[in-house]
């Protein structure tokens, strides 16, 4: 499956920096070869794409690299979480499996088809989730190396309403939600970056959306890597559902640029 456009890019930072900003969900692009495998209409994908992309983060991201004293090292995927989704598990154990949005989704937001069911997920994650999984392993390990550690901030946004597919919609909804993991997430990161997003007002813990991304290599096994999802409220910083960024995203992107310059060292 040939695509158009690049399926991620990792762009470099400092050479003594440990710190990776993912993001994983910002873009829009889905590959002429990938479109026939979903059943909606043009303007019922424009509608599903406002919706599940985290938009306007790579712009997030891009602005605090600049405005950080060492600039962090970033990984952004080039393509639409609808052609796969690099932070699902590829298997049984990945808890969204379950309304249709393993890796390769096969519902909407809206728990309505976006492909047949009886789909196989394994030519896309072949051709697309295999290749980002192995690059950002090798992302990390490059960082590792060059540093002795690796801080992987998972930058994503969230709609102000819950979705109909959110499992765990029920919690909080604050400006900043930091999601964790028991291992990954020392508290000096943790406390570092409520500190830094404290003018935002509440910042959340796990709620409504937990977890971290860590390259299955290291994922429970190397506390030299170590990471926190950073979920920001849609309603912060843009119009929704994929509106335009607003003057909030400025602010983010400095205080985005405090937690890298707290957590470089």
């Amino acid at each position: 499956m040939p695509s158009a456009a690049p399926s991620f890019e990792f762009l470099p930072g400092a050479a003594g920096s440990p710190v990776i900003l993912h993001v994983p969900h910002s873009a829009r692009e889905i590959p002429a070869a990938v479109r026939p495998g979903i059943v909606l209409d043009d303007a019922a994908l424009e509608r599903e794409l406002d919706h599940i992309t985290d938009a306007h983060t790579a712009e997030l991201a891009d602005a605090a690299a600049g405005l950080s004293g060492v600039t962090p090292w970033r990984f952004v995927n080039r393509l639409s979480r609808l052609v796969v989704d690099p932070e699902r598990f590829p298997d049984e154990r990945e808890e969204m499996r379950s309304v249709g949005m393993g890796a390769v989704y096969t519902r909407t937001t809206h728990r309505e088809a976006l492909r047949p069911a009886d789909t196989d997920p394994e030519p896309l994650v072949d051709r697309y989730f295999r290749p980002y999984a192995q690059a950002m392993t090798e992302a990390v390990a490059d960082r590792l190396a060059a540093t002795g550690r690796a801080v992987i901030i998972d930058v994503h946004s969230y709609p102000t309403a819950p979705l109909p597919y959110e499992l765990h919609a029920e919690g909080p909804r604050p400006p900043v939600c930091l999601g964790t993991d028991s291992f990954h997430t020392p508290p000096k990161l943790l406390a570092a970056a409520r500190e830094a997003f404290a003018s935002f007002g509440e910042t959340g813990l796990d709620s409504p959306f937990s977890g971290t991304y860590v390259p299955l290599e290291f994922y429970g096994r190397d506390p030299r890597v170590s990471a926190l999802m950073v979920e920001i409220r849609r309603d912060t910083y843009m119009s929704e559902p994929g509106g335009p960024a607003g003057p909030g995203l400025g602010p983010l992107a400095s205080a985005l640029a405090a937690l890298v310059g707290a957590v470089t060292g």
